[in-house]
């Protein structure tokens, strides 16, 4: 076993391209989450806003909320609906196709994929929200907005850390369709090792079990997290 590792690995010092694979594998993955937190949190407040508030076309505020929510709806819709695969070559052939920089194609693709999602996850967290709560804080002379972000959102995301956890660890698996641009991620980094060693096995179980430890670093993460957030509210 160790000779199989040893020659598949070791020798020429081809592990390299499994590390160097992912340094931009965590690049791309914390980029796109960030961003994609950051669009996915936009979106959801449009969409809660527009449930809430039910504003008219006819007034700027109101037209510019309808506006928004029917664009929120068409991207979210679009971009559930379309495979990760395909919005990576579009970006890649077709939107930014004279970029040179496959990280930012990369970032660009997975920031977008991401925030559809996430979007439906922190929504789904302010419906979780009790309206006594938020109609209290209005009494209380809390404006709207307020309201949304003084009450709702910081119990929208504590109810929504499972599912978020789960976003986040979707994503880091969604990047390992980089290769397909011929960015040298930590799949693409056990392809590279194949095509000199000729041998599968190693490389792509090393990237496995790479991935797996991560994912489970993840999930610890979260788990902490809520367990924080428990006993805050304990």
């Amino acid at each position: 076993m160790f000779d199989l590792i040893k020659t598949n690995l070791l020798d020429d010092n081809l592990y390299v391209y499994l590390l160097e694979g992912l340094k931009i594998t965590l690049l791309v993955s914390i980029v796109s989450l960030i961003l994609s937190f950051i669009l996915g949190l936009i979106l959801a407040i449009i969409k809660k806003s527009k449930l809430d508030l039910n504003p008219k076309w006819d007034n700027p505020k109101g037209f510019a909320l309808n506006l928004l929510d029917k664009l929120a709806g068409l991207f979210i819709t679009i971009i559930r609906g379309t495979p990760s695969t395909i919005q990576l070559l579009i970006m890649f052939n077709v939107i930014l196709v004279g970029l040179d920089n496959l990280v930012i194609i990369a970032i660009a693709t997975f920031t977008l994929n991401s925030a559809a999602y996430m979007s439906e996850v922190i929504r789904s967290g302010l419906n979780s929200v009790a309206k006594g709560e938020v109609e209290a804080a209005r009494s209380l002379g809390l404006s709207y907005s307020q309201a949304l972000f003084k009450i709702s959102l910081p119990q929208a995301l504590r109810n929504a850390l499972p599912a978020l956890g789960n976003e986040v660890i979707t994503l880091l698996k969604e990047t390992s369709i980089s290769g397909f641009i011929g960015l040298a991620d930590l799949t693409r980094g056990a392809s590279i090792i194949i095509s000199k060693t000729f041998k599968a096995s190693v490389p792509y179980l090393a990237a496995a079990l790479i991935y797996l430890i991560i994912v489970i670093l993840i999930e610890q993460a979260f788990k902490a997290m809520e367990r924080k957030v428990k006993h805050v509210r304990s």
